[in-house]
């Protein structure tokens, strides 16, 4: 299920604001925990608190290591209401009937708070990667540093299109014995070697979100 199937003219009309390059004094620091991982994949990031869902979205992509080319949506508790919210990418109806809030009309700060920590981020409808987003911590942002950031993590992202969380436990059962009989075939749709325990946060480069979203808009118009 790909943006270029599902994405609608409202989505088509966004046109995201330039991002301010100036430090932001308050940040947000995420932890990103993929569901059902044995060992736990996760990632810890810091975000400014002027973020939008979308922006959120995009660093979460770039810190796991996903290659955002599917569908995502984030559930969280509505602070006013209480109610379940779902924020993401809305059709005409929204994903499966509910109303679905735009993500980049939608900031982080209206949601988050230390008192409403906790949020799923669903990334892929089909394949199903359910993320756990808790909000650590709220800080103050250091001079000179540049935001957003990782800062920490563990375990290498899943391949894309892998078959979610027990795909990819399959696949790495299949990795760890050069003598079964899909070894070879699965080394090369990997393109290579996979090393599931590789990860560095100073490896991760967070792209712009406006730039990001030019790209997608550019494949569905």
């Amino acid at each position: 299920m790909t943006y270029k199937y599902f994405v609608t003219t409202h989505f088509c009309r966004y046109r995201n604001k330039k991002m301010e390059r100036k430090m932001t004094e308050i940040i947000y620091q995420f932890k990103i925990l993929l569901q059902g991982s044995k060992p736990p994949i996760w990632r810890r990031i810091q975000v400014p608190d002027s973020y939008s869902f979308y922006d959120l979205h995009v660093a979460i992509q770039d810190s796991m290591g996903w290659e955002d080319y599917h569908l995502h949506e984030f559930v969280i508790k509505n602070p006013k209401n209480l109610g379940e919210e779902r924020i993401g990418i809305p059709g005409d109806e929204g994903w499966d009937g509910e109303d679905t809030l735009p993500g980049w009309e939608t900031k982080l700060l209206s949601y988050f708070s230390l008192e409403n920590p906790k949020a799923e981020y669903m990334y892929d409808f089909g394949d199903g990667w359910a993320h756990l987003i808790t909000l650590e911590k709220i800080l103050t942002a250091q001079i000179n540093q540049i935001y957003p950031q990782c800062i920490k993590g563990k375990r290498a992202c899943p391949p894309e299109d892998c078959g979610g969380i027990w795909g990819y436990a399959d696949l790495l059962e299949i990795l760890s014995d050069p003598k079964h009989e899909d070894y070879k075939s699965r080394l090369e749709w990997l393109g290579g070697d996979f090393n599931a325990d590789e990860f560095d946060p100073k490896d991760v480069e967070f792209d712009d979100s406006e730039k990001r979203y030019k790209l997608f808009s550019e494949s569905v118009s």
